[in-house]
């Protein structure tokens, strides 16, 4: 079977990006399964920090999580027209040592979408992600986007897709990355 790891890039524990991967994993076509994991607990990097005490158990179980995925989709929040900072702080903490980049990022196929309450969606924060991905050697799959605008919206209270037009867009962005990630295998 293949197997796409969703990570969210938020915390909150109602996030519309994490309902966002919910939705996702329910629309997967057959033969490949979304598995949803959190950066929740990986503490801000800290070089003194890696260098005498060793990478932090959250990391490791991460990094363990994504070696095993035939593929990453993240689930990107937008803070003030860029990534967010934990988000990014989890990736700095997965690209150490930098020989640990390969096996985690060389190669892999990673989709970008987003869910913000903004008019924009996240354009900005998917943007900003290319150059860290294309750094890291990710292969950052641009055969769709999903911009989730207003996500309020678009999720009901539990979290719930309930707008249409979202669902079949999330669908159709859904089945091209798997597809994509299938035939990569």
């Amino acid at each position: 079977m293949t197997t796409i790891l969703g990570l969210s890039g938020s915390l909150r524990s109602k996030s519309f990006n994490t309902a966002l991967l919910t939705a996702a994993a329910e629309m997967m076509p057959a033969g490949i399964q979304l598995e949803i994991t959190t950066i929740q607990g990986i503490p801000l990097y800290n070089e003194d920090v890696e260098s005498t005490e060793g990478e932090p158990k959250s990391v490791t179980a991460l990094k363990r999580q994504i070696s095993a995925a035939d593929g990453l989709l993240i689930s990107t929040p937008e803070y003030n027209h860029s990534i967010p900072g934990v988000a990014k702080n989890a990736i700095d903490w997965l690209s150490r040592p930098l020989s640990d980049i390969p096996h985690i990022f060389g190669g892999r196929p990673i989709a970008i979408m987003g869910a913000a309450m903004s008019n924009f969606g996240t354009i900005q924060a998917q943007r900003a992600w290319l150059p860290v991905l294309k750094a890291l050697g990710a292969q950052v799959w641009t055969g769709g986007r999903l911009l989730v605008s207003e996500a309020h919206n678009v999720f009901d209270a539990s979290g719930n897709l309930v707008n249409t037009q979202i669902e079949e867009e999330l669908r159709v962005f859904i089945e091209g990355f798997a597809n994509h990630v299938a035939s990569n295998e």
